[in-house]
This record gives structure tokens, sequence and C-alpha cells, in this order.
């Protein structure tokens, strides 16, 4: 069952579900746009169209065609100049969720994480090494 939510696109309320996370009336307006999007890069002349050229053909915005992508809609292997961002840096990307360099950052940051963890735990045993602990005695006696 979906959920009760604004609709991102016109703010009005509407059950969203797994297949449409706008409005009936958005939805249709999307797949209008989407209809003139893929019209407009199906013809073969224009198959190696950037996003640029095709939001400015179409009228269809950039962030619509990114969720056709996304989606599965539009298959970046017909169309070679069709891309989306990466979501930590904004890069041009065909595949993944982030580029190669964002992912070699995230790698690096996570093992210097995992040293930084290591060597917190040793200097941790080092100290209960060198703490001393007495016993016994009265109270009082000295």
């Amino acid at each position: 069952m979906g959920e009760l939510n604004n609709c991102p696109s016109c703010d009005a309320v509407f059950v969203e579900t797994s297949f449409r996370d706008v409005c009936g009336e958005c939805f249709k307006q999307e797949e209008v746009d989407f209809e003139k999007a893929y019209d407009f890069i199906k013809k073969r002349e224009n198959r190696t169209a950037t996003m640029d050229e095709v939001t400015e053909a179409t009228s269809v915005t950039q962030d619509l065609l990114i969720k056709y992508i996304k989606k599965g809609r539009l298959r970046l292997a017909q169309f070679p100049n069709l891309g989306y961002p990466c979501e930590r840096c904004g890069t041009f990307l065909r595949e993944g969720k982030i580029c190669i360099g964002c992912r070699e950052q995230l790698t690096k940051d996570l093992q210097q994480h995992t040293t930084d963890e290591k060597r917190q735990k040793e200097l941790l045993k080092q100290e209960q090494k060198l703490t001393y602990y007495t016993f016994g005695g009265k109270k009082g006696s000295q």
C-alpha cells in the first residue's frame, strides 16, 4: 500500500507507490515528456545528442532525463552522450552511483579510518598496561 505524500512537482496530495513518485497529473506530464525526449533521441541523427541538446530540443528538463535513465527507461548503451551526475561530486557518469575518483577517495578514507581505529585500540591497551592497581590494607592503616 502507498503512503500519502505531497507531489514534489506541484505539491498536490497523492498516494505514493513504488512505481509512481508524483501525482497522477504530473505522472501524465512526465509520460508526455518521456515520449518527446525518446522520439527525439531515437532518430539516427540525434542518437549522439548530449543532455543539453536533448533539453534544448524537447524542453524536457535534465532532472527528468536523469530520472528516466536511473529508472532504466533510457538505456545508455544506445545513447553514448547521455549520462547522469556522480552523487558525490557531480561528474558525468554512465554507470554506478559514484565516479572512480570518489570511489578511490572513499576507499582511502575508509582505510585511514580503520588504521586510526587500530592505533586507538593499541594506545588504549598500552595505557591499560601502564595502570597499576593496589589492593588490600585496612582502612585507616598506614
